[in-house]
């Protein structure tokens, strides 16, 4: 087959959709099919542009076996909902040229991750023009982050925002999803049943099997001798909540735990404040790890965390949840009860410690809870070897495109 790949956020970006996005086209390409890929320079989740690309520039490269092409992209000093959407929209406008090319390689598949909507619409006319089919690949409810974040009113931009959400989800051949609350939501939202494709986000569980804890990474980052290990690892941004963390680690300042936040993204300048400004010698930051380390640094943490605030749960199935459950980590998750995360929880019980968003008691007693769980957790690591293996789920997708 050829596959187009039409997203904002590729490889080598090390968290998030592009993480996935990337794996998911070297694995076509690897299995003899003709993958090409237009995206934007990897910015994610640092919101600065990664060197040696340029955000102004278009450049083509060849990578593990995938064309790419990278259109220009203006990135925000200061997210606000305005600079978001021009941020969105700067992609959508600069891959427009690059795309319009496609149309002479005839894809016969067309694959949109989303984030962002804004580019769906040229996708899926390179689809239907070119004689193919198209796939509507949604990692994030985008307007419904959006609104429930309170980035943008639930008036006349919340309505004009739905309207054209529903028309991009309608134009596809196909809409995935990585969980089963977020295909139920697609539903809501027009999507016919019969259309809709379960592709959950995966773990290359064979890299996070019987991996050692390193004592000599655990000093790097801050840890103190035998002290517990708390990890955050991931995106700092909004939809986090990562205040709370702060908080947890103030109140249980005289215990022997460290709490390591790993990562890049809007908010980290803030929590660092916070830590500063109450004088807090347990937090400890550092930048992300290159994706060789990231076994050994989830396989030293002693609990984990997976902290979002309250509704944003149900529309962001986090991404860094799959690799901490395939190294059999001890987790800490805050969502309700009736999300896709609450669910999970109900159902293979001891897979994590659920506990309630935006509630710092309830997230010390979960912390508590998980620093004296077993290790590794069984139950978790037999869960993702059976779920979410990285060859047998874009295996079940690759099966899908066939069949489109």
């Amino acid at each position: 087959m050829k596959i187009l790949v039409v997203g904002l956020n590729y490889s080598p970006e090390l968290t998030g959709i592009g993480k996935y996005t990337g794996e998911m086209a070297e694995w076509l390409a690897a299995r003899g099919h003709e993958v090409r890929v237009v995206t934007a320079p990897p910015y994610y989740p640092q919101w600065n542009i990664q060197k040696p690309y340029k955000s102004y520039l278009y450049k083509m490269e060849v990578h593990n076996g995938v064309l790419v092409y990278r259109c220009p992209l203006y990135v925000p000093k200061n997210i606000t909902t305005l600079t978001r959407i021009i941020h969105l929209f700067s992609f959508a406008l600069s891959s427009f040229p690059v795309l319009i090319r496609q149309l002479f390689w005839r894809p016969d598949i067309v694959i949109n991750p989303v984030p962002s909507l804004f580019s769906s619409p040229m996708a899926a006319l390179v689809a239907k023009l070119s004689g193919g089919k198209s796939v509507l690949h949604i990692q994030d409810y985008e307007v419904d982050a959006m609104l429930g974040l309170g980035m943008a009113e639930s008036g006349l931009v919340g309505k004009l925002a739905r309207t054209f959400e529903r028309l991009v989800l309608t134009s596809f051949d196909k809409v995935s999803t990585i969980s089963h609350s977020m295909m139920d939501k697609a539903k809501e939202k027009g999507v016919s049943e019969k259309n809709i494709l379960f592709f959950p986000n995966w773990s290359d569980t064979s890299r996070f099997a019987d991996v050692k804890p390193s004592n000599a990474l655990r000093v790097e980052l801050g840890v103190s001798g035998s002290n517990k290990l708390i990890l955050y690892s991931g995106n700092i941004g909004e939809k986090q909540g990562l205040e709370q963390l702060i908080e947890a680690a103030d109140i249980l300042k005289d215990k022997p735990y460290d709490f390591v936040i790993v990562g890049d993204g809007g908010g980290r300048e803030k929590l660092i404040s916070l830590a500063v400004g109450k004088q807090l010698t347990n937090v400890h930051f550092s930048p992300l790890l290159p994706i060789e380390q990231l076994p050994i640094l989830l396989a030293s943490a002693d609990c984990h965390l997976v902290i979002q605030k309250r509704g944003v749960a149900d529309v962001v199935l986090p991404s860094k949840l799959t690799n901490i459950l395939a190294v059999g980590g001890n987790v800490v998750i805050t969502a309700e009860s009736n999300t896709e995360l609450g669910l999970l929880c109900e159902k293979y019980a001891g897979i994590a410690e659920l506990v309630e968003p935006e509630n710092v008691d309830a997230l010390i007693t979960g912390i508590e809870k998980a620093l004296y769980g077993d290790r590794p957790n069984l139950i978790a690591a037999n869960y993702a070897k059976e779920k979410i293996d990285y060859h047998q789920v874009i295996s079940a997708f690759e099966k899908n495109l066939l069949e489109l």
